[in-house]
Parts: structure tokens; C-alpha cells; sequence
């Protein structure tokens, strides 16, 4: 890097750093900030008397923005040391015990929010005060007391900083941005900037809809004598405070890397985005005899997970033919490798998304990709446009087949029924996994089988016979014999998965199980009226199963005859607590949420995901949060996962 490189690096990071901590709309990912920065913190090293005293290597976090009077820390709040790769942890382990004896070492999730620093005086919430500068913050108390798992007061009287993390969880960023597109507002790019808005929101009860939540992660100025970090973190939970959602002591580097690949395989499974893991020292003492730099902390760093935003550019768009003749646009993208595999295509659901996102071909875009979630487009990083981008036309012809398209609100559809891309998709949906399950009839076979003209429908599938398959690409005797006998064992299926196999619009399995519920074999003649009678059914959801009963009803029928789907035998729930309640899950278990939730269903229970006041009962494990907290103010019934073991099991 070059001086002149060097100083347009700091000011392309200063824009950077303004979009990200003011105005909570990042114009770059994370990666690209990562690599510019270090490139920077490189050449500083190198050449330190050409060091910028303004470079943001030198501050913390940003300048306190004029709507929220600003407010001091009692004690500095410090940024982390970034490290990516395990040489780097060995280096910075290394460093530290040039200085001090190897101890215990404390690792728990890096959240990927707003961090707060919150003073209690007497025992009362005095002060909430966001990171600014390290040294003054911007005042958001008011906002702050909104947030559930803030307590308003605690039971220790001295002076004390708790600081923790301002989060918004993933589930509820997709409900909230879902909102936003129905009513067409700009979407928040990620849970971290949608967090950091809610927080400086100049009305309270703003904030407090979205429902923010706070986790905590550290102290600062107190008078605690506590030895270790831990025991410091264990009193300061019993005051009311989340615990983290996992958290570990290791002995050496071994125990870290392996605790930091389990945390990137967990990642997805929780509702909390992360973005790496933070690692302390557990003793107190070594705080002091470690120190701190101009910007962070010595005996604590920030060990990052891999990538999944990065940015590519759009080259260009391709149009796929759904079963039920809906028309998507797929992104075809300059190959990006992100979380482990090299992306070249991405999510954009419909033409509404794509004028919402203001996208063009030629657009630097910024991809998210996260564990088996289809990459999709979060961004457009307008900022780097040239003036050679391409406007995105919806098309009026289907790529497929070449009639017109139909428009019904944000869909467009091809409604020729001969149309081969949606045969061909409906054909192997009926045959997937969770439908008729007819292994070895993918998506490409079924592909294969309608170009040479030996099947044209899903009934077709069961009048396959030996001499039409012998002879055709990749079939052997035993994948012949296989593809068959797979096909006969689909026979005799539930009447619901069979339903559900048709791959009709808006009807999945649950909406397959009442109809069969409710009409048993007579529901291919029921209409509009009767079904929205059902429980969570609509208009919409009524209207498209009767509309695909009226076009292919000879079909059905024809199926019928050949499959002779059995009619589902549901067993009448025995009266217990559960049956017909509503019930939440939280805190770790034994077994997996999905197990317990099953069982629950079984008796007859409905689980919720959010404590309400129609919640009737909360089963908790251990490390239970937020959601005891508000059961107790909602006065719900609290139960242990332990004490009704023997009544779901048995």
C-alpha cells in the first residue's frame, strides 16, 4: 500500500464508518471493512511516523450523533482485537502469557448488535448510555427502559456499569421487515442496523415494538470483590440479567478451537445472529497487569466466525417456472465464495422485491448466505454505481414456454397447463422426499423422462414400465428394479401426504391434515364457504384449493383410483393439562425443542414462541431468560422441563 493508497483507505473507512455507527445503513459488508482495515493497521505498523491521528485503527466506535444529548462514562468502554484464523490466537495467546501465567480462559458468542453501557445508582436504572466514542455516548434511557430485559432496579446499592449488547432476534427481523415490504418501506439490511434504529428512536413506544432485547456481557466501573470475571458475571446475573446462551471455560488453544467450530455449527440455530466469540481471561488481576492499548483491552479479544455477507456484482437475471406456474427471477451473480462455497445465484422471491431493493444489472450487491439458507440479496450498494447499469424489465412472455404471463398481485404466472417447466416441477415435487417419497425420481430424472416423452403427468409416473426405461442414460438393471418397487411402495399413502403431494398453492402439510380432518375422502368436492370454516384457513387458501380441484379434477380422481390413498385415522386426544393450552418453550433440555414440542402437539397442545397474555403455560430448562422474566410479570403458570417429564413421555 502506498501513502496515496493509505490515505484514500482511512477516508473510504471514515465514510464507511459514519453509514455504519450514525446512520445505521453500512453502504459495505463486514469483510470488505475487515480487509481494508487491516491493510490500513498494516502500513501503520510499517510506516508509523505517515500514521493519520483521525484513523479509525486510533478510535472507538464513532462520534455521538445531535439528537441525543451525550453523556460521559463513568469508566472507558473498549472495542476488541480482531483475530481470524487459529495463527492468530496462538499469537495473541502467546503475547498475553509472555506477561502472565496460562489461567483459565472464558469464551462466550460475539453478538452482532448495539452495545450499551447502563448505570444503576441506589439500586435504580440512572443511565443508558450507547458505546459513541468509548468515552461519551449518546443518552437513550428512556428508550432503554422499554426494553423487557433491562431491569428498572436491582438489589445492590452501590454505583455500578453494566454493559451488554442490544439485539433484535432473527425471527422477529423477519416479521418486522416482512411488515415493511407490505407497506413499502425501505428494509432493514441486517438485525444489527434494524437494532441500533429501534434503540435511537427519538419515540419510545417505537423502540418498545419492536422488542429489543439486551444480553449481557460485562461490567465496568463497580466495587465487586470478586477474584474471577466469572463470579463477577455470576452476581451480577442473580440481579435479573440474562445469562448468554452458552458460555465456557477453557484450559489452552485446543479447548478454544474446538468450543469456536462448535459455536460456528450452532450459529444457525439460534435466534441471536453472531459474528465471532469473545475470549477473556478469567482472573481480575490479570486485567491490570495486561492493560489496554489506545482502543481495546489486552486480555481479551474478539476470535471472528467466517464471512456469510459479502459483495459481488448482479450480472444478470434468469426467470425459473415454478409447479404452480409462479414465475421467479433468479439473481445470477459473479461467483463469491461465502460460508464455505462459492455463490453464484440468489433468492429474489418476485419483481416486487427487486424494484424495492432499486437493483440493476451491473449493481454491486451485498449477498447473505448463512449455513443450508439459499444466498439472497440484501443489499444494493448504490453508492458504487458508473452509470452502465441496466434497468430489470418484468417480463411479459414465460421463458418457458412463450405465453403470456398473468399478473395477480406481486406474482406473475404462466397459466398454460402444458407449460414443461411447471410439469416437469410439479412431477418432482409430487415424487420429493416429504410427498411420496419415490427415491430415485429427481428433479433431473423426471426431467429426463418428460424429454423422451415417456411421462407427461404425475400419473404417468405410475404407468412406467421396465422396456420404457431400459436403455436411457445412467439406468442400470438395479436402478430400474429400485425406481419401481419405490414406486409401488408409494402406494397406499396418507389421503393428507397425498394432498399435500399435489403441490397445490398455499396448501402444505398442515393445512393437508385438517382438510382431511374435516372432509375425509370427500374433499375434492367442497367449496370455498366450507373450507374457510376450518381453523387458519382464508379466502386466499380456500379459493386456490377449489380452483385446483376444478382444473384437475380428472387427474385427482384418476390418481385416486391408481394410488388408493388411505384415509388418515387421527386418535382422539385423552383429557390432560396440556390438551387444548398454549404453551411456550424455553431454556436448554434434555431432549431437542422440536422432540418436546412434537409430544406437546401430541396431547393436544398448541406451542407458541412468544410469552403472551393467552400463554397458559411456560416450560423452562436450564438458562432460562427473557421469556421467565415476562411470564412472571404476565403472572403465567411457570413449569419445569424436569417436573412433567413423565407426563409427555408417558
Amino acid at each position: 500500500m502506498t501513502k496515496d493508497q493509505y490515505d484514500q483507505a482511512i477516508s473510504t473507512l471514515k465514510v464507511w464508518q459514519k453509514a455504519y455507527y450514525q446512520l445505521d445503513n453500512p453502504v459495505a459488508t463486514d469483510d470488505e471493512w475487515d480487509n481494508l482495515y487491516r491493510q490500513v493497521e498494516l502500513y501503520e505498523s510499517n510506516n508509523p511516523d505517515h500514521t493519520d491521528p483521525s484513523s479509525p485503527t486510533k478510535t472507538v466506535g464513532d462520534t455521538v450523533q445531535k439528537k441525543f444529548d451525550k453523556q460521559a462514562h463513568i469508566s472507558p468502554m473498549w472495542s476488541l482485537e480482531d483475530l481470524f484464523d487459529i495463527d492468530e490466537l496462538r499469537n495473541w495467546v502467546a503475547r498475553c502469557e509472555k506477561t502472565v501465567k496460562p489461567d483459565l480462559l472464558i469464551c462466550e458468542p460475539k453478538y452482532d448488535g448495539v452495545s450499551l453501557n447502563i448505570i444503576y445508582k441506589q439500586g435504580k436504572l440512572f443511565k443508558a448510555i450507547t458505546r459513541g466514542d468509548g468515552k461519551v455516548g449518546e443518552d437513550v434511557t428512556q428508550n432503554a427502559k422499554t426494553i423487557d430485559s433491562i431491569p428498572k432496579s436491582i438489589s445492590y446499592m452501590d454505583d455500578i456499569e453494566i454493559r451488554g449488547e442490544v439485539v433484535i432476534t432473527k425471527s422477529q427481523f423477519d416479521k418486522i421487515n416482512s411488515q415493511r415490504a407490505k407497506e413499502n418501506k425501505p428494509l432493514f439490511a441486517n438485525p444489527r442496523n434494524m437494532a441500533a434504529g429501534s434503540l435511537k428512536q427519538l419515540d419510545s413506544s417505537i423502540t418498545k415494538s419492536r422488542k429489543l432485547e439486551f444480553i449481557l456481557w460485562g461490567v465496568g466501573q463497580n466495587s465487586l470483590k470478586f477474584d474471577r470475571v466469572s463470579q463477577i458475571m455470576e452476581f451480577v446475573y442473580s440481579l435479573g440479567f440474562d445469562k448468554p446462551i452458552v458460555s465456557k471455560h477453557c484450559h489452552n488453544i485446543e479447548d478454544i478451537e474446538k468450543f469456536y467450530h462448535y459455536m460456528i455449527d450452532q450459529r444457525d440455530k439460534i435466534d441471536i445472529a453472531l459474528d465471532g466469540m469473545v475470549i477473556k481471561y478469567d482472573l481480575v488481576s490479570y486485567q491490570q497487569i495486561l492493560g489496554w492499548t489506545v482502543k481495546y483491552p489486552k486480555w481479551s479479544c474478539a476470535y471472528k466466525f467466517p464471512a456469510v455477507e459479502k459483495s459481488t456484482k448482479l450480472v444478470g437475471i434468469s426467470l425459473q417456472v415454478g409447479r404452480t406456474g409462479a414465475v421467479t427471477p433468479v439473481a445470477i451473480l459473479e461467483p463469491v465464495p461465502i460460508d464455505g462455497s462459492t455463490v453464484g445465484k440468489a433468492s429474489l422471491h418476485n419483481f416486487d422485491e427487486i424494484d424495492r431493493l432499486g437493483l440493476m444489472i451491473g449493481d454491486e450487491v451485498v449477498v447473505l448466505k448463512s449455513g443450508d439458507i439459499i444466498p439472497k440479496i440484501v443489499k444494493v450498494l448504490k453508492d458504487r454505481r458508473t452509470g452502465t447499469e441496466i434497468p430489470i424489465d418484468k417480463p411479459t412472455n414465460c421463458p418457458t414456454c412463450g405465453q403470456a404471463l398473468h399478473y395477480e398481485d406481486i406474482l406473475i404466472k404462466c397459466v398454460n397447463l402444458q407449460c414443461p417447466d411447471k410439469v416437469i416441477n410439479s412431477i418432482a415435487f409430487f415424487a420429493s422426499k416429504g410427498c411420496a417419497n419415490i427415491d430415485g425420481l429427481g428433479e433431473k430424472i423426471v426431467k429426463l423422462l418428460y424429454e423422451k416423452k415417456i411421462i407427461s403427468n404425475i400419473l404417468d409416473i405410475y404407468k412406467l414400465k421396465r422396456e420404457s426405461l431400459v436403455g436411457l442414460e445412467s439406468f442400470k438393471d438395479k436402478k430400474i428394479d429400485n425406481l419401481l418397487q419405490a414406486i409401488e411402495n408409494s402406494k397406499n399413502m396418507k389421503l393428507s401426504k397425498f394432498i399435500n403431494s399435489l403441490g397445490i398453492l398455499n396448501i402444505g402439510e398442515v393445512a393437508s391434515v385438517d382438510i382431511v380432518k374435516q372432509f375425509g375422502d370427500k374433499f375434492i368436492d367442497v367449496s370455498i364457504e366450507q373450507l374457510v370454516y376450518i381453523d387458519g384457513f382464508g379466502d386466499i387458501m380456500a379459493k386456490s384449493f377449489v380452483e385446483f380441484m376444478d382444473i384437475n379434477r380428472q387427474l385427482v380422481c384418476e390418481l385416486i383410483d391408481t394410488i388408493s390413498p388411505i384415509v388418515d385415522e387421527f386418535e382422539q386426544v385423552a383429557d390432560n393439562r396440556f390438551k387444548d393450552k398454549t404453551v411456550v418453550l424455553t431454556g436448554t433440555m434434555a431432549k431437542s425443542r422440536n422432540e418436546i414440542k412434537q409430544k406437546l402437539e401430541n396431547m393436544g397442545a398448541k406451542v407458541g414462541s412468544a410469552v403472551s397474555s393467552s400463554t397458559d403455560f411456560l416450560i423452562i430448562g436450564e438458562k432460562a431468560g427473557s421469556k421467565l422474566k415476562k411470564a412472571r410479570e404476565l403472572g403465567i403458570e411457570v413449569l419445569t422441563y424436569d417436573s412433567i417429564i413423565g407426563e409427555i413421555d408417558g
